[in-house]
């Protein structure tokens, strides 16, 4: 099913980097969500009242702000489609993040509230009607739930959404919450013991804490998190596809929202090279890189000498050292000069965050390494940090 509707409702579905393809993705996912949670919140609501339990009157306002959550979904998604202007020169694909964020405050007000009132029917229970229309339309909810959580979580993959992949979890949420809602009406009409508070308090909790992780999900992007690995990995393949390239290296990604992602790198090609020719071929692996990651990439050429032995073997040395220190971290950008008394071999080093010494301790450390292997060779090392 939804298969069918995605190829129905979303023109050219499988170009998913292009913002007006997910845009339509965002509107079908916006409006299948208006609309069966507000047809949940009419019968929900229904029910409750029929019943007089708390519990079932909360799950239903809790369908209303999933459709309110919904409407978000849709309008983030449609903003996000904006080209760039003057004031937002890279887009404004970010507003789908914002969209997830806004879903997942929605998802802990309701929690908060839930709780509020669920305390209150503990203190002052309520008599409760069981009837098998109220129960039917629960179980019914929660598989209309289920398969929304299916629909969203599927949506989210094909097109990598945080908003969309909260609204999954949020659905999953209320099939959690509906089911314990329906536990309660059946220990209540077998025992007689009225627990609605008690289960409007787990479900509560459970939907406070479904908000908080779907906000930390969608916080993550905004706050500028690493690439994803299947992403780099595309890139490194393509560039080191080409024979002529010597390695990669620097390889930054700034993400501004889904569809616009730029990527800087350094690309490191024998020194030897005519000029126009590694022009030539950094324009190329640029192109298929924009062509096919879908995003907009800048590579810095990087000249490396390899056809001199004595240079090459210096290196290699150097490369040993590093190696024995920590295998994790590694050297790029070799190069040497002579000094006065000897040689200057100077080279970056890449290093993890929360690498176990500090930058000033490793630097120190291959130096005095570097020194021990040749007298003659002074390191002059610059750290940096790997943003992958």
């Amino acid at each position: 099913m939804t298969t069918a509707l995605i190829k129905k409702f979303v023109p050219h579905y499988e170009q998913i980097h292009d913002s007006k393809v997910r845009a339509s993705y965002g509107i079908l996912a916006g409006s299948v969500g208006i609309i069966a949670n507000i047809l949940l919140f009419v019968f929900k609501l229904t029910a409750g009242l029929l019943s007089g339990a708390v519990s079932i009157v909360a799950d239903a306002f809790n369908n209303l702000s999933d459709a309110g959550s919904s409407v978000v979904t849709l309008l983030g998604f449609k903003m996000a489609e904006k080209p760039p202007d003057f004031e937002h020169p890279f887009g404004h694909g970010r507003i789908e993040y914002l969209a997830g964020l806004f879903i997942s405050i929605a998802i802990i007000l309701v929690g908060v509230e839930l709780f509020r009132t669920s305390l209150q029917k503990i203190f002052s229970p309520e008599e409760i009607t069981v009837d098998f229309i109220s129960g039917g339309i629960l179980l019914a909810s929660i598989v209309v739930k289920f398969w929304m959580a299916a629909f969203n979580k599927n949506l989210g993959k094909r097109i990598k959404s945080a908003a969309m992949e909260a609204t999954s979890v949020d659905s999953l949420s209320d099939c959690v919450a509906t089911t314990v809602v329906l536990i309660a009406m059946g220990v209540y009409y077998f025992t007689g013991i009225n627990v609605d508070g008690f289960a409007g308090i787990g479900v509560a909790l459970f939907v406070f804490y479904s908000g908080i992780m779907t906000a930390k999900d969608t916080l993550q992007p905004l706050l500028g998190q690493a690439p994803d690995a299947d992403f780099v990995e595309a890139i490194e393949q393509i560039v080191n596809a080409n024979p002529i390239v010597v390695g990669l290296h620097d390889l930054i990604v700034h993400d501004y929202g889904p569809g616009r992602r730029f990527v800087s790198l350094h690309v490191e090609v024998p020194a030897s090279m005519d000029m126009m020719e590694a022009h030539e071929l950094i324009d190329g692996i640029e192109y298929k890189l924009r062509r096919s990651c879908g995003c907009e990439v800048t590579i810095h050429m990087d000249p490396i000498i390899i056809d001199n032995p004595k240079l090459v073997l210096m290196r290699e040395s150097v490369a040993q050292v590093i190696a024995k220190i920590d295998e994790s971290i590694h050297m790029h950008d070799f190069r040497v000069t002579k000094s006065c008394n000897g040689f200057n071999l100077i080279f970056d080093v890449v290093v993890v965050f929360g690498f176990k010494y500090s930058d000033a301790d490793l630097k120190k450390k291959i130096q005095a390494d570097i020194l021990v292997l040749n007298k003659t060779y002074n390191a002059v090392v610059k750290i940096s940090h790997s943003y992958m």
